[in-house]
C-alpha cells in the first residue's frame, strides 16, 4: 500500500533543524529504526569529513511544515546546509569525494557517481514485510532550468539482499508498480521546459521561504519489501551527485518508519479493480512461526474471538483489516493491513427464448445470443453472457449463435462483471407450433427505370399485409434471405429491399410476438415488366402557321393516360404547342410502359441574301444567307440537295435556290443568274456560238460595258449589257482566229478582265 502526503512552502520563517554530529548508531538504531522488532547490527557509514559536522545527521522539523517529525538525513553536501530557507544553491562536496559503485550498478551509470553518503547496516526480521518513508530533495528541482539541465540528475538507491547470500541488490528507490528508479528526470512536475514525468509523485518547485535548503521534492514515498522471518538481511542506503560535484541532493528518511510488518497481501479495491465478488470468503492469513499471539481488528475495533493467525472475510463485512501479533512473548509487535471491499450484488434476469420449429420434430436452432440483452437490462458493467448446458460444466456451448436443441430444455448463462465475478442464471428453450398459411405471391411491376426483373419492394407496405393476414393482432414481421436466417435472426434484410435473383425471388418471413417467434414462412416475390413496341423517345414538329400537330400510339394497349393538361385517356391527342408530352400505356399483365414525345418547333426559312461569286471561269460559287427556327437542306435544281448554304464551281446560267425544313415544314425559293463569259466563240454563219456575250447580261447588268481588244491591245469592239455581243468582224471585215481580250465594266464598278479564242 503506497502512502503519499504532499507538502508545499512554508511562507512563514519557520525551518527544519539538524544535527550532523550525531553517532551513526543513533541514527539506526534510535531513530530510524527504533523498533524491537528487527534486531540491527554491522552498522556503518562511509561519508566526506567535512572540517565541521558530516554529510549525515538527524533532522527535526522544529516548528515548520515539514511532513517528518524527525528523522535521518543523507546528503551530497555538508547535512547542515539542508537547513531553510531556500536561499542558495547547494555544492558543498568537494570533487575528490568518491561516488558508490553499488550505486552505479543499481542506476546504469557506472563510473558517473561522485559524493557519496551511504549508510548501511544488518537486520534480523521478525515478520515478513519491511518498510520505511523518504523523501527525495534536490537542487537540480530547477524551476527555471535551460534546455540542456533537463538530463541531469543525481540519484539514490535503497539496497536490500540477503546478509550472507549471494544474490544480487534489489532496490527498493523505485517509481510504485514500476522498476524505475527515482531520480530528477523520472519524478519531475509540469512547469518548466523540462518533460514532467511521473508527476504524481512530485511536490513541488520551492520558493525562498521553505523548511529546506532545496529547489524541490518528491513527495512522502514507501520503500518496501517482503523479507523472510528469521534471515539475516543487509540494507544499504545511498545517496550521490552523477557527473559532477554541482546541485546537491539528500535523502529525508522519517524516524522510526523502518517498520517490520506482516503482509497480508494487496488491498482488494474497487478502485484499483480487484474487489471480493457479493457473498465470498476470503482468507486472511498472518501466520508466522514461533509461539506468538495474534488479534483482529476490522475498522479499528477489536474483533470477540478473532486470536487465530488465520482470519475469514464473509458476509460481506468490507473494511480496513488489521492484525497485530506478538512475538514469541517479547516486546515485538508487528502490524499487518489490509483493505477488503466487496463489488456490488450481480444483478441478472432469468431468459425465455422460444423459437419456431421448422418441420415440427421438436428440434430446431437456437441463437442464444437473443437472450443477452433479456438478461443483462443492457447494463454495461456486465459482460455478455457465456452458456452452458449445466453450470458444472468446464466448457461453453461452442456455437451459442447457431446451437440445437430439443425443446423444452434450460440451459444457464454466466454474467461476469468487470471484476471477474459471475453468476448463472437460467434460460428456458422452448418451441412454438403455431400454423402461420404461406401467402399468395407478391406480385409487383419493375419500375425503376431498369426493366431487368430487378426493383424495390417496401415490405411493410407491400408484404406484410398478405403475411399477417387472418393471424392475432400485434405480430411484427421481420424478412430474411434464407430459412436459417431467419430461425437465427442473423442477416435480417431492410423493409427497402431490392431483389437479387430476376423476375422471382423466395425470402423468408419471421413472424414474432414480441421476443417469441411466432411462425417462419417463405414468401415469393414476383417482378413483373412491360415493354410496349416502338416506344422510344421520339421528335415532332410544330410547324409556324399550324395551329396543333397530332401525337398517337397503336390503339392495342389496355389503358393510355397522357400528362397533358386534360390527363387525357385516349391513344392520340393534338398539341398545340411545344414541350415535352408523356403518355403511360398498360398491358394485359398490369405493368406500364412510358414513350416521351419531345415537340419543337419549325418552319420555312427565309432567304434574306444570296451572295454570287461569278466571272471566273466556271468557278463561280453560290452561298445562300437564310434565317429560320430550324435545321435546313439546300438546292439549286430542286433535286439534290445538301447541308451547306455554299455553292462552288457553278456554272453560268438561270437558277432556283430552295430551302428546305428538314423537319417538313416546307421550301423556300429564289431565282438566281450565274454570269460567266464564254472561253471561245465560232462565227461560221451556222446558228451556233456566232456571238460572243455574256447570257443573262441584259437581265442582270443592262447597262454593263464591254470592250474587246486584238492581241496588240487594238480596240475591235465596245458594247453595253443590252446587245447581243460581237460578231467576230472589225469593220465589217472578219477577224483571223486567235486569242482576244476583253474588258466588263459592272454596274456595281466591278472590273472583269479575260480572253478568249476565236475559232473559224
Amino acid at each position: 500500500m503506497l502512502f503519499l502526503l504532499c507538502f508545499s512552502a512554508s511562507v512563514s520563517a519557520q525551518y527544519i533543524t539538524v544535527d550532523d554530529n550525531a553517532p551513526y548508531e543513533d541514527l539506526v538504531r534510535n531513530v530510524l529504526v527504533n523498533n524491537p522488532c528487527a534486531n540491527v547490527s554491522n552498522i556503518s557509514v562511509s561519508a566526506w569529513p567535512f572540517t565541521s559536522g558530516n554529510s549525515y545527521g538527524s533532522f527535526t522539523s522544529g516548528t515548520s511544515s515539514f511532513p517528518f517529525a524527525d528523522g535521518v538525513l543523507l546528503t551530497t553536501g555538508r547535512a547542515i546546509g539542508a537547513i531553510g530557507p531556500n536561499s542558495s544553491i547547494l555544492s558543498d562536496g568537494p570533487t575528490n569525494w568518491l561516488g558508490d559503485i553499488d550505486l552505479e550498478q543499481a542506476l546504469g551509470i557506472v563510473g558517473s557517481s561522485v559524493n557519496a553518503t551511504v549508510l548501511e547496516f544488518d537486520f534480523l526480521p521478525l515478520a515478513n514485510k519491511i518498510s520505511f518513508d523518504y523523501i527525495f530533495s534536490s537542487e537540480q528541482y530547477l524551476s527555471n532550468p535551460s534546455a540542456n539541465q533537463c538530463s541531469y540528475t543525481d540519484g539514490f538507491v535503497f539496497l536490500l539482499k540477503e546478509a550472507n547470500g549471494t544474490d544480487q541488490y534489489e532496490n527498493l528507490a523505485v517509481v510504485p508498480g514500476t522498476g524505475t528508479p527515482v531520480k530528477t528526470n523520472t519524478v519531475r512536475g509540469p512547469g518548466t521546459i523540462c518533460p514532467p514525468s511521473n508527476e504524481g509523485y512530485f511536490d513541488a518547485f520551492n520558493g525562498f521561504e521553505h523548511p529546506t535548503n532545496y529547489n524541490g521534492q518528491t513527495v512522502v514515498m514507501k520503500a518496501q519489501a517482503n523479507v523472510t522471518p528469521g534471515v539475516l538481511y543487509h540494507i544499504k542506503l545511498v545517496v550521490a551527485d552523477q557527473g559532477n560535484n554541482l546541485y546537491d541532493s539528500a535523502i529525508f528518511l522519517g524516524g522510526g518508519s523502518f517498520k517490520i510488518e506482516k503482509d497480508l497481501g494487496e488491498d482488494r479495491l474497487i478502485s484499483t479493480g480487484n474487489p471480493l465478488c457479493d457473498g465470498e470468503d476470503y482468507q486472511l492469513d498472518a501466520t508466522e512461526p514461533g509461539t506468538n499471539t495474534y488479534q483482529w481488528y476490522r475498522n479499528n475495533g477489536a474483533i470477540a474471538g478473532a486470536t487465530n493467525p488465520i482470519y475469514n472475510v464473509s458476509n460481506n463485512e468490507g473494511g480496513t483489516y488489521t492484525v497485530e501479533i506478538a512475538y514469541n512473548a517479547s516486546a515485538c509487535i508487528s502490524k499487518g493491513e489490509v483493505v477488503v471491499e466487496f463489488a456490488p450484488p450481480i444483478t441478472a434476469n432469468q431468459a425465455t427464448l422460444v423459437q419456431c420449429d421448422d418441420n415440427g420434430d421438436g428440434s430446431t436452432v437456437f441463437n442464444l445470443t437473443k437472450a443477452n440483452n433479456l438478461i443483462t437490462a443492457g447494463n454495461p458493467s456486465l459482460s455478455s453472457p457465456i452458456y452452458f448446458e449445466n453450470t458444472t460444466d468446464a466448457t461453453s456451448i461452442a456455437n451459442p449463435t447457431s446451437y440445437v436443441a430439443t425443446a423444452p430444455k434450460t440451459i444457464y448463462a454466466r454474467v461476469s462483471n468487470s471484476y471477474d465475478c459471475f453468476i448463472f442464471v437460467e434460460v428456458f428453450l422452448e418451441i412454438s407450433n403455431n400454423t402461420v398459411p404461406t401467402p399468395d405471391p407478391i406480385i409487383i411491376c419493375d419500375t425503376d427505370g431498369t426493366k431487368d426483373g430487378i426493383t424495390e419492394f417496401d415490405l411493410f407496405a407491400d408484404v406484410t399485409p398478405s403475411v399477417t393476414v387472418g393471424l392475432p393482432a400485434g405480430l411484427n414481421v421481420v424478412y430474411y434471405p434464407t430459412q436459417n436466417d431467419a430461425l437465427l435472426e442473423t442477416n435480417a434484410l431492410p423493409n427497402n429491399y431490392s431483389n437479387v435473383t430476376p423476375s422471382q425471388e423466395i425470402i423468408w418471413a419471421r413472424i414474432v410476438n414480441g421476443p417469441e417467434c411466432y411462425g417462419v414462412i417463405p414468401v415469393t416475390l414476383i417482378i413483373n415488366s412491360f415493354t410496349a413496341p416502338n416506344f422510344e423517345d421520339e421528335e415532332k414538329y410544330l410547324c409556324e402557321g399550324f395551329n396543333s400537330i397530332t401525337l398517337s400510339v397503336p390503339d392495342i394497349f389496355e389503358s393510355y393516360l397522357w400528362d397533358d393538361a386534360n390527363q387525357s385517356t385516349t391513344n392520340s391527342i393534338a398539341v398545340t404547342s411545344p414541350g415535352e408530352y408523356n403518355i403511360t400505356v398498360t398491358g394485359l399483365n398490369g405493368c406500364s410502359d412510358t414513350k416521351k414525345f419531345i415537340v419543337k418547333p419549325s418552319g420555312r426559312a427565309t432567304i434574306t441574301f444570296v451572295e454570287i461569286n461569278d466571272f471566273h471561269a466556271g468557278n463561280n460559287s453560290v452561298l445562300v444567307n437564310y434565317s429560320g427556327p430550324s435545321d435546313y437542306q439546300f438546292s439549286i435544281d430542286g433535286i439534290v440537295y445538301q447541308d451547306s448554304p455554299l455553292f462552288i464551281n457553278v456554272p453560268s446560267g438561270a437558277y432556283t435556290v430552295f430551302v428546305k425544313d428538314i423537319n417538313g415544314c416546307g421550301i423556300t425559293e429564289k431565282d438566281i443568274y450565274v454570269l460567266d463569259y464564254p472561253k471561245f466563240f465560232t462565227p461560221n454563219g451556222d446558228g451556233f456560238n456566232d456571238i460572243w456575250g455574256i447570257d443573262f447580261l441584259k437581265r442582270q447588268q443592262p447597262r454593263a460595258k464591254i470592250s474587246i481588244f486584238d492581241r496588240y491591245g487594238k480596240l475591235l469592239y465596245n458594247f453595253s449589257g443590252q446587245a447581243d455581243g460581237w460578231d467576230g468582224n472589225f469593220k465589217s471585215r472578219p477577224q483571223p482566229a486567235s486569242d482576244y481580250w476583253f474588258v466588263i465594266t459592272l454596274e456595281d464598278g466591278r472590273v472583269v478582265k479575260g480572253h478568249f479564242s476565236l475559232k473559224r
